[in-house]
C-alpha cells in the first residue's frame, strides 16, 4: 500500500539520533536538552501523595483550577499581568503540545508563519500539517538577535503568526523591551497572532529581566505564552506545561487541546499547584541556580580549544570548534560522540537553509559529574 506522507522533510529528531549515538558508544551526553538529576523531593512526594489520594482518572481538560489560580498569580507577580485563571490558562500535556495546539488553532491552509531560524524543530512540522508555509528568517550571528527589517520585508497579507522564542534554543540569546516594541509596531493593526515559546523563562541570567510579552500590555492582547513545568521544575519526563492568552484566543485553543490530548497528567498537576503555593522560591532561585552551572561549566572547558559563545539564557552552550576540525557540524557531532566520548548537537537540523557553520550546543543542565567527566574529554580534543 502506497501512503502519501504529510511530512516529507521529517526524520527521526537530531535528539533522539544523538542520544541512540550516546548510548552505543557510551559518551557522556551532552545533547538533548534533560537535567540528569532529580526534581525537588517535596515534588516527587506531593506527587506519590496525590496517586495515594486517588487522583488517577482524568483532570479537568483545561487544567485544575488550583494549578490555574497558581500560574495566574505566578504571571502577575513575574510579569505584572493580571489574568483570568478560568478563561485565560490551560494546562497542557509538555510545551510541545501547546504550541502544536496553538498553531493548530488559528493558523489556516495557505497561511504563513514567520519563523527564526535556527528554529526548533517542531514548528515547522506542525505548521506544515496546517496547509501552511513557514517563512524563515535567519537570526544575525553571533548575538543571535532579530533583524526586525527582515520581519517588516517578510510580512504580507497571507502572515497569520510570528512565533518568537526567548530564552532561545539553541543558542540562548533573549529578547530585550525594545525587541517587544519592534514586534508590536509590527503587528498593530494587523490580525498577525504573537506565538511566544518561553520554555526557559527562568534561566536568564547576570541581573536580567526575562522580557515576557505577557509584560507588555500590547502584546499579550495578542500572544499565546508558552510555558513548561519540565524545564522549570527539572521534571522534562512528565510532560506539562501551559498556555496563556486572552479569553477569544484561549477559546479557540482549548478547541484544538480537547481533541489533542484532552488532559493532562492528574497527580503532576496536583503536586505542582501545592509545590507552587509552598516554595514559590525554586522558580525565583532558578537564574542562580543555572548561572552556577553555566558558569561551572565555562571555567571547565575554557582549557579546550572550543570558543565559547555567550550564553545570556537557558542552559545550553554554543561552541564553535573550527580550531579542531574543519568539517559540517553533523560530521562533527558524529565524530565527537564515536571518538571523543560526548554527545553533542548540530546547529544545522534547526535551519530551512542551513549556513556553513563550525557551532556546535552542549547542554549544561548536568550535575557536576556530568560536567567534569565531558570537559575532561573535550580538553583532549
Amino acid at each position: 500500500m502506497h501512503i502519501d506522507t504529510k511530512l516529507p522533510k521529517v526524520g527521526t529528531t537530531i535528539f533522539s539520533v544523538m542520544s541512540q549515538l550516546a548510548v552505543e558508544h557510551k559518551a557522556v551526553n551532552l545533547g538533548q536538552g534533560f537535567p540528569d538529576f532529580e526534581p525537588p523531593q517535596a515534588l516527587r512526594d506531593a506527587v506519590a501523595r496525590a496517586m495515594g489520594e486517588g487522583k488517577n482518572q482524568y483532570a479537568p481538560g483545561i487544567g485544575l483550577q488550583s494549578l490555574r489560580e497558581q500560574i495566574a498569580l505566578k504571571t502577575e507577580r513575574m510579569y505584572g499581568r493580571r489574568i483570568n485563571a478560568d478563561t485565560d490558562v490551560t494546562v497542557t500535556s509538555g510545551a510541545t503540545e501547546a504550541l502544536f495546539a496553538a498553531i493548530a488553532a488559528v493558523v489556516s491552509a495557505g497561511d504563513e508563519v514567520i519563523v527564526f531560524d535556527p528554529a526548533y524543530d517542531s514548528y515547522e512540522p506542525a505548521i506544515d500539517l496546517q496547509g501552511a508555509k513557514a517563512v524563515h528568517i535567519p537570526l544575525t550571528v553571533p548575538s543571535f538577535g532579530i533583524d526586525w527589517q527582515q520581519v517588516r520585508d517578510a510580512i504580507t497579507p497571507r502572515t497569520r503568526m510570528i512565533l518568537v522564542n526567548s530564552p532561545h534554543n539553541p543558542s540562548g540569546a533573549v529578547l530585550s523591551s525594545g525587541d517587544l516594541d519592534e514586534l508590536a509596531a509590527i503587528v498593530r493593526d494587523t490580525n498577525i497572532i504573537v506565538l511566544s515559546d518561553e520554555v526557559y523563562e527562568h534561566i536568564v541570567f547576570d541581573g536580567a529581566l526575562h522580557q515576557s510579552v505577557l509584560r507588555h500590555a500590547e502584546l499579550a492582547e495578542r500572544s499565546i505564552v508558552v510555558s513548561s513545568f519540565g524545564k522549570t521544575y527539572h521534571c522534562t519526563g512528565w510532560k506539562v506545561g501551559y498556555a496563556v492568552a486572552p479569553k477569544a484566543l484561549s477559546a479557540e485553543f482549548r478547541k484544538v487541546h480537547q481533541y489533542l490530548t484532552f488532559c493532562t497528567f492528574h497527580p503532576a498537576q496536583v503536586a505542582f499547584a501545592e509545590f507552587m503555593a509552598s516554595t514559590p522560591e525554586h522558580y525565583l532561585e532558578l537564574p542562580a541556580f543555572y548561572q552556577a552551572k553555566r558558569d561551572r561549566f565555562r571555567d571547565l572547558i575554557k582549557p579546550s580549544r572550543l570558543k565559547l559563545l555567550d550564553v545570556p539564557g537557558g542552559y545550553f552552550q554554543l561552541v564553535d570548534y573550527s580550531a579542531i576540525r574543519d568539517e559540517s557540524d553533523v560530521a562533527f557531532c558524529e565524530w565527537l560522540v564515536k571518538e571523543g566520548g560526548v554527545a553533542a548537537i548540530p546547529l544545522t537540523p534547526f535551519y530551512d537553509k542551513a549556513p556553513n557553520t563550525r557551532l556546535v550546543r552542549l547542554c549544561f543542565a548536568k550535575s557536576d559529574a556530568t560536567m567534569e567527566a565531558a570537559a575532561e574529554r573535550l580538553c583532549k580534543l
